[in-house]
């Protein structure tokens, strides 16, 4: 079974091109949101890292 996730109308789905370090965990991340893209990572918007292995996507 599958489920589909919709999103409001006017959400911006970003994703990091490259290898991002996962050990950094959410705060992390959200911090590089705010630094490379100056955005609000709590704004509303999606983001999307990629983990080294290609395996794991957050």
């Amino acid at each position: 079974m599958s489920e589909v996730i919709t999103l409001p109308a006017g959400t911006r789905i970003w994703l990091a091109a490259g290898v991002t370090d996962m050990r950094c965990g959410f705060q992390g991340l959200a911090a590089k949101v705010q630094t490379a893209l100056e955005d609000n990572p709590l704004g509303g918007n999606l983001y999307i890292f990629r983990g080294r292995r290609g395996s794991l996507v957050t």
